[in-house]
């Protein structure tokens, strides 16, 4: 996938560029635009940083409303506290909606972020007034759930990250005090809701894949704990066996979403699989140590048959959505591996499997480097190429510093790096001057 759609808006500026050198015309110009959806004539009008000042600089301004409150907040008659805080909230988002109708809708989700402070302050001020604190995280729920009509109207990312991100807040600390959340996905839905009907958002299809993956993970232990006096945060092992199925099916959905038509889908495809790329390359590194295999392989697998239902059925959805995606054969190799690895760590209690998956971990981390070295050179790819450089270069690092203790083995394993850092430059060298020549 190409990564140049996360720079669709960079490239359109480039574009206003090349019309004013005479490089193309301007109907060629917004033909490039619209292949990636991005507006010719918008793109230097907004922009995410102007977006982001303005939602701070509206933050502060609701900050600077509640310090002034607070601040004088046993000076004030109890009647007029809450008739000012009600008509603050009820007035900041009435000249929202007028905005938002009639003026600049842009505007408009600004005044809408900052009524939603104006509210979420207006439950923290009218609980101190009456006393309501006994159960601390609903106050959170109702702001979050108040911030859910504006992003639904408006359809707006910036109103459902506000939404979402209060949700999460609430999430932690339902789990916290030791109860569960029920109505999170609701939050999730809306967040879905948005990301298909409103803008494109990198930010919110980031955090609502988060917010789904620890949702349902956390659910995931909560059925599986057999012991359990209350709700808390800690996950079993075979949540992580969940955690790269997920994995291996959002990778598959990238790649999906990339052979729609809509330019919206194929942003998000582009993320999506940059990040599925990134997790994977950590999760590697950190498995290329003895130690987490040695855990793994010395864990209680109390569910184990439980968690082969749930991985068949991730498993089942991926090779489903494989056919139409075309990658059947790497989400098959994919997910083999993965039942290979999971039936190992949960059927053997050998300490000496630990060092053997550490190798294979390592061999595998250097041949995705080579990959990623590789796909860089022949795609043009300048994200794969150096995350592969670095890869190679972690592994040699972290190799160093694990398993050579001596300098032999030390200076050994630099030079064979070494040599296949400078054979794959040539190779490059080779294939551009052979491109060069034609």
């Amino acid at each position: 996938m190409r990564l140049i759609r996360l720079l669709k808006h960079d490239l359109a500026r480039e574009a206003r560029e090349w019309v004013a050198d005479g490089v193309i015309s301007e109907a060629q110009a917004r033909l490039i635009c619209a292949r990636y959806a991005v507006d010719y004539h918008g793109a230097p009008q907004r922009a995410l940083g102007y977006n982001l000042l303005v939602g701070l600089g509206y933050l502060f301004v609701g900050l600077a409303v509640i310090t002034l409150l607070g601040a004088n907040w046993e000076e004030i008659p109890r009647a007029l506290r809450m008739i000012g805080v009600i008509a603050i909230t009820i007035g900041t988002q009435v000249l929202a909606l007028r905005v938002y109708l009639t003026r600049d809708p842009r505007a408009g989700e600004g005044l809408f972020l900052l009524g939603n402070i104006f509210f979420g302050a207006a439950i923290i001020l009218i609980a101190q007034i009456y006393h309501l604190g006994e159960h601390m995280p609903d106050g959170v729920f109702w702001w979050a759930l108040g911030c859910v009509p504006f992003a639904l109207i408006t359809r707006s990312p910036w109103l459902a990250i506000q939404a979402n991100a209060l949700a999460l807040i609430w999430f932690l600390l339902q789990v916290n005090l030791g109860f569960y959340p029920v109505l999170f996905p609701l939050f999730l839905l809306v967040s879905l809701y948005v990301l298909i009907w409103g803008r494109t958002s990198i930010i919110l299809l980031l955090m609502t894949i988060l917010s789904g993956g620890l949702w349902l993970e956390y659910s995931l232990a909560e059925l599986w704990r057999s012991q359990a006096q209350r709700f808390d945060l800690n996950l079993l092992p075979e949540n992580l066996a969940v955690a790269v199925g997920l994995l291996i099916f959002l990778y598959v959905f990238a790649h999906w979403l990339a052979r729609r038509l809509s330019p919206t889908a194929r942003d998000y495809a582009a993320v999506i699989s940059v990040w599925c790329l990134r997790f994977a390359l950590i999760a590697m590194l950190i498995f290329s140590f003895e130690q987490p295999w040695k855990q793994l392989i010395e864990a209680d697998w109390h569910h184990r048959y439980a968690m082969w239902v749930v991985v068949a059925v991730i498993g089942g959805a991926t090779l489903m959505l494989a056919v139409p995606a075309r990658r059947l054969l790497a989400s098959a190799i994919q997910l083999l591996t993965l039942v290979a690895v999971l039936f190992l760590v949960s059927h053997s209690d050998s300490a000496a499997l630990a060092v053997y998956l550490q190798v294979a971990t390592n061999f595998a981390l250097i041949g995705s480097g080579i990959w990623l070295i590789l796909r860089g050179i022949y795609a043009g790819i300048s994200h794969y190429f150096f995350l592969g450089v670095v890869s190679i270069l972690l592994v040699a690092l972290l190799r160093y510093f694990d398993l050579m203790g001596d300098y032999v083995g030390a200076a050994l394993i630099f030079i064979l790096f070494a040599g296949l850092l400078i054979g794959v430059a040539k190779y490059w060298r080779y294939r551009q001057g052979r491109e060069g020549s034609r």
